[in-house]
């Protein structure tokens, strides 16, 4: 019987064509809810990118890949990059330039902007932060940079921030966060919070910073939209967000 689900927003739950939640998706989670099955977000974005929800009231909220974990009343975890690391970032960035997005609690902002993070934004429709002053973020809590970086350098980057580990949706980018706080670390602490075992999860994903996650659950889906190796390692692979793949899955398993 699952008692939890955990969805993915981008590619996921909200479509890369639409930048939106299909109405039926909507519908279906409303469905979800009258039965009882809590509802979690888990999510690479943070606690600012979330208007694409319309305000739906899930239970709880895994943001910026499990770094800041909450509900509506009250927060569950929270994980920052600590100052070494962000002091070596900062070193790393005055040698190497490249666009890096910082992001704390309610905000982030970018050391530059470049094609690469309008191209980003246009994807997402929620990087359009701007560029200005970051030699503060040694002073603030900073749960996950956005780094514009080609996996090589990304293993370069990791060298020096050895309390730091990266995910990556997208060749463009890949998200730098502390160890420890994982979407898969963010659903155990909800699952320790509202008193649910594994084996009643469910999780929904696209992206290779989902892996974990579908990896952790006892039924995972994959997105049609997904890359190949989600697919690989997903129990059941569903239609594509814009073809309401979740709708399709939920019937699959007689959830709605």
């Amino acid at each position: 019987m699952i008692k939890a689900i955990f969805f993915d927003i981008d590619g996921t739950l909200a479509s890369f064509k639409t930048h939106q939640i299909p109405p039926q998706t909507f519908v279906a989670l409303k469905k979800l809810q009258e039965k009882g099955i809590k509802l979690f977000i888990a999510t690479g974005r943070g606690k600012d990118g979330l208007f694409v929800l319309n305000d739906f009231p899930f239970d709880g909220y895994i943001t910026l890949n499990g770094q800041y974990c909450y509900t509506k009343e009250k927060l569950i975890y929270e994980n920052t990059i600590v100052k070494e690391d962000l002091i070596a970032l900062l070193n790393y960035l005055e040698e190497k330039p490249f666009p890096c997005g910082f992001t704390e609690e309610h905000t982030k902002y970018f050391n530059m902007r470049d094609e690469r993070v309008d191209e980003i934004h246009a994807i997402t429709h929620n990087d359009d932060h701007p560029a200005g002053d970051y030699q503060q973020v040694i002073h603030h809590k900073i749960y996950q940079c956005m780094c514009f970086i080609s996996q090589e350098e990304e293993k370069e980057l990791l060298k020096v921030m050895p309390h730091c580990i990266s995910a990556r949706w997208h060749p463009l980018f890949c998200d730098i966060s502390p160890i420890g706080g994982t979407k898969q670390n963010g659903i155990d602490q909800f699952l320790k919070y509202y008193d649910i075992d594994l084996s009643e999860t469910m999780a929904f994903g696209d992206g290779g910073n989902d892996i974990q996650m579908l990896e952790h659950v006892n039924i995972s889906v994959a997105m049609g939209n997904a890359h190949d190796d989600v697919k690989k390692i997903a129990h059941y692979i569903t239609d594509s967000v814009d073809d309401n793949g979740i709708v399709h899955a939920l019937q699959h398993f007689n959830l709605i």
